[in-house]
């Protein structure tokens, strides 16, 4: 199904698997020359679906102005995030919500085992490592900086928009592993995220401040790790919205130049 939209390139959506998929093909696309990247996005896409989002016309500025190559991104859906984007079981954090299931390595073998494959073989993608990425906001960003341990050599660029890094166990897991150091990794954080929280998610800012220490101590350079603070941001969509594009700038910036 083809969606009306103001951007130059097209924007579609397919049911596969039982899941929505959320599909831009940049202006170029239509003329079969190239092959591109491809970023999968978490929870349907949202970040930047235009319908919710003013990313993609950031985006298509920068390809225009040469800032960023043409992308093709793919949003995916997910059936139940509590369970589909946590690494392992947790007990909830409120009494009005299910358990955290614990089901993230069974959803990144799905993404990297067979949507990848399927998104390979029907799109004109460079399904390389290095060209291939990985972007979640909150648990979505956990999950994404999960599979930069799981599949680095499927996922070579991985954006993590306000990671759930008070995940119980997560910076524990991080600190038991190294992280390959031939990732892009973006991470952010607004500065005020969590602070009307009364649980562990009032720890979002020092968390988040933990886990890049982590992967900066494992001696990821200033080229393969970003991370931005944004002052007076909360825990809230539109500002996840609002960091995307510049994130996905960064991680697809000088790739020609990477080894």
């Amino acid at each position: 199904m083809l969606k009306e939209s103001h951007i130059r390139g097209t924007l579609t959506t397919e049911s596969w698997r039982g899941r929505t998929l959320l599909i831009y093909l940049p202006p170029s696309y239509a003329k079969g020359v190239s092959r591109y990247p491809v970023v999968y996005v978490q929870d349907g896409g949202y970040l930047f679906d235009p319908f919710q989002s003013d990313a993609l016309v950031q985006l298509e500025l920068m390809f225009a102005h040469g800032e960023l190559p043409e992308l093709l991104f793919v949003g995916i859906e997910t059936k139940n995030r509590l369970d589909e984007y946590t690494p392992w079981h947790a007990k909830a954090l409120s009494e009005r919500f299910a358990d955290f299931g614990g089901k993230g390595s069974h959803y990144l073998a799905f993404l990297a085992e067979d949507l990848k494959p399927y998104i390979d073989a029907s799109y004109q993608t460079d399904g390389c490592q290095r060209q291939t990425g990985l972007v979640g906001a909150s648990l979505g960003g956990l999950i994404s900086m999960y599979a930069a341990y799981l599949y680095p050599h499927v996922f070579g660029k991985i954006g993590c928009l306000s990671g759930s890094f008070w995940y119980e166990g997560f910076l524990h897991f991080m600190e038991s592993h190294i992280v390959a150091s031939d990732l892009k990794i973006y991470m952010d954080v607004g500065s005020i995220e969590g602070i009307e929280k009364q649980n562990v998610q009032r720890e979002m800012v020092s968390r988040t401040k933990a886990a890049y220490a982590i992967l900066m101590n494992q001696q990821l350079s200033n080229k393969r790790l970003k991370f931005v603070i944004e002052e007076g941001a909360p825990h809230a969509r539109p500002f996840f919205i609002k960091r995307f594009p510049s994130a996905v700038k960064w991680l697809y910036s000088n790739t020609e130049g990477e080894q």
